[in-house]
């Protein structure tokens, strides 16, 4: 009797326990969706009162571009205006708008600069949304926990974004994947993305998990067992949420193979994910003559790229340096080592600094040019014997299918983009060189210098072959085909 009494106290104290507990658990939902329909009604109403017509008395398309740095004038932006240009052509009677924040110039100033980079014009006119709160996505604004602060910063941008225009169909062309639900479920938006590169791969995982000191996981960390421990909790969690919001995605692209297997295995999304290879400017350095390499009496080591830690040009310098001890003073005379890039702030200066004291420590001589103008960056590629690429996991590379079109023999890091999508047999036959150390540099250059001109030049001939896949063509059409399910 004592027992069945004390069993009913327990059961009358979780009772009394539980069901609060419960029916606060059940209002808090209720209110938070009763809210979330409420803001979805009104985004809705606004959508209905901005309708347009068309000629033929249908609703126009409203079609939205998310990318906040549309005037930083890099290989994103080109995806950006080839998109724009490739849309326009299909689908004349839509009306086109890209959110940006670069609030500091005008809409007629982004297209100008767009056609002076990129020689791209439009046939029709593209809204511009100018966004005021782009601070929140710059990582400045998180020296801790940068991945999740940006991630959240992009859903506040996304959200201003949304109230200044409702869009039929949104595209986020710069990496921005937490937009992806906000436009969805409360934009009620057809949403689709072009993805550079994964905000999280497991790559970053595996670094963390092997300890292992890169640019993106400082020393300290790699070498505390308990701070590793943390980081790749905080990364597992991380990538469990950043897959759950690119899984609402309607339509994925991905600029490469290496792209396309990460972002499938945290997305789960084989459905409808594609491989749209960004679009180069190959034309502009096919022009380049390969016969002006036959005449040149010294060979130089040429590379391209932003002075940024991942590009890794002390690789570059430790490797010539590597390679100019196995040669006489009279081939060393021959060989220089040109690095060519962009400083976007005072810590890219500084790192080129350091790179330049590392060259001297070594007694290499090395020729830095900074932010050049095109057509002496084209001059230097047309004189160049060696492509020189060293960013590990590059997701694409960019300047690595410019070398090749500019007739040097590229030799890139042997993973990432440049081992599966770029340096890859043509006809079955080589497009040029792999490495992945500073030994294996030196020597894959010097059997390069050791080859015959005519076995360079076959070669080059074969990777200038190969590049028609990256031209703008070839991704107009890809594109086209890739987002014709938005626009069912």
């Amino acid at each position: 009797m004592a027992e069945g009494l004390c069993l009913c106290g327990v059961l009358r104290l979780l009772t009394s326990l539980f069901v609060p507990a419960l029916v606060a658990s059940v209002t808090v939902t209720l209110l938070v969706f009763l809210v979330l329909l409420c803001v979805r009604l009104w985004i809705g109403k606004k959508k209905k009162a901005s309708v347009q017509l068309g000629k033929d008395g249908e609703e126009r398309k409203v079609v939205a571009f998310f990318h906040p740095y549309c005037n930083a004038g890099g290989g994103g932006e080109r995806v950006l205006w080839c998109a724009l240009r490739a849309l326009q052509k299909r689908y004349k009677d839509a009306i086109y708008v890209v959110y940006t924040g670069d609030k500091d110039v005008s809409g007629e100033e982004i297209l100008a600069g767009a056609g002076g980079r990129f020689n791209i014009k439009l046939s029709y006119p593209v809204k511009f949304v100018f966004l005021e709160k782009r601070y929140l996505v710059e990582d400045r604004l998180y020296p801790h926990f940068t991945l999740l602060g940006q991630s959240l910063g992009s859903i506040l941008l996304g959200w201003e974004a949304l109230v200044k225009c409702v869009p039929d169909i949104y595209i986020d062309s710069m990496g921005y994947a937490f937009t992806l639900p906000l436009f969805k479920y409360l934009g009620g938006c057809r949403v689709g993305c072009y993805v550079h590169y994964p905000t999280i791969s497991t790559d970053m995982l595996s670094i963390v998990r092997d300890h292992t000191a890169r640019f993106n996981n400082a020393a300290f960390i790699s070498n505390n067992p308990v701070l590793s421990r943390l980081k790749l909790i905080y990364y597992v969690l991380f990538a469990l949420i950043y897959g759950w919001v690119g899984s609402c995605s309607d339509m994925v692209m991905v600029n490469s193979t290496w792209t396309f297997n990460h972002v499938l295995d945290l997305w789960k999304c084989s459905d409808r994910i594609s491989i749209v290879y960004p679009p180069c400017d190959v034309q502009t350095f096919l022009d380049i003559e390969l016969s002006q390499k036959h005449e040149l009496k010294e060979h130089s080591v040429v590379s391209i790229g932003q002075f940024r830690p991942e590009k890794d040009h002390k690789l570059q310098i430790r490797a010539f340096s590597t390679l100019l001890a196995k040669k006489t003073p009279e081939e060393r005379a021959n060989l220089k080592l040109i690095l060519i890039g962009g400083c976007r702030n005072e810590q890219d200066e500084l790192r080129v600094s350091g790179l330049k004291t590392l060259a001297a420590d070594l007694g290499v001589p090395v020729e830095f040019k900074v932010n050049i103008p095109f057509e002496e960056l084209k001059k230097h590629l047309g004189e160049a014997t060696i492509g020189l690429h060293t960013m590990w996991n590059e997701h694409f590379g960019i300047g690595v299918v410019e070398c090749m079109a500019a007739g040097t023999v590229i030799l890139a890091h042997n993973s990432g983009g440049p081992k599966l999508d770029i340096v890859i047999p043509y006809e079955g036959h080589d497009t040029g060189f792999l490495a992945d150390s500073e030994e294996s540099y030196a020597s894959a250059m010097d059997r390069i210098l050791s080859m015959s001109e005519d076995s360079r030049l076959q070669i080059r001939q074969n990777a200038r072959r190969s590049v028609s896949r990256f031209s703008d063509q070839e991704f107009e059409v890809n594109f086209i085909s890739a987002t014709e399910l938005l626009f069912k």
